[in-house]
């Protein structure tokens, strides 16, 4: 058999099985990973809490330096949703797509919130722009673009 031939009968019997984490683009990568670190620290915020410790935090327009206040534990919920979304898409999880679409709207929701409706509970309003928005919109974009594919695309087999 000459060498085109062996060739040829070689990429027949190659198998090209993309993953799902090939779905995601370089810069939600960074962000998996980014609230991976977030995620991680979630437990030594919550002891610091415990502990009385103030610290600032912030997401979305939410902020406070009280870990155990309303606020504190809404922001705490964030940062847990968000590192198990980091963690359902870097390991590939069926639901991963599904609760990263709904972390998006979500996201989106409390911004637009904090945008249009807060500013008027408010003693002086004032409307800002929330800047989380720019990347939550083509987080959700992309995220509805590969939902079909990720649930299609066969786990990388490990």
């Amino acid at each position: 058999m000459n060498d085109l031939t062996q060739e040829i009968l070689d990429q027949d019997t190659i198998q090209t099985t993309q993953t799902r984490r090939g779905l995601l683009p370089l810069w939600i990568k960074v962000f998996i990973w980014l609230f991976f670190f977030f995620g991680g620290i979630l437990p030594i915020g919550l002891v610091f809490g415990l502990l009385g410790w103030q610290f600032d935090m912030a997401l979305y327009g939410l902020e406070t330096t009280f870990p155990l206040s309303l606020s504190g534990l809404i922001l705490f919920g964030l940062f847990a949703v968000k590192g198990m979304v980091s963690f359902g898409l870097w390991t590939e999880k069926d639901w991963g797509v599904r609760l990263a679409i709904a972390d998006a709207m979500v996201g989106i929701v409390i911004c637009l919130f904090d945008m249009f409706v807060m500013p008027f509970l408010q003693e002086t309003p004032a409307i800002g722009i929330r800047l989380e928005l720019i990347p939550l919109i083509p987080y959700l974009i992309k995220m509805r673009k590969i939902r079909i594919e990720w649930a299609t695309t066969a786990q990388k087999q490990r």
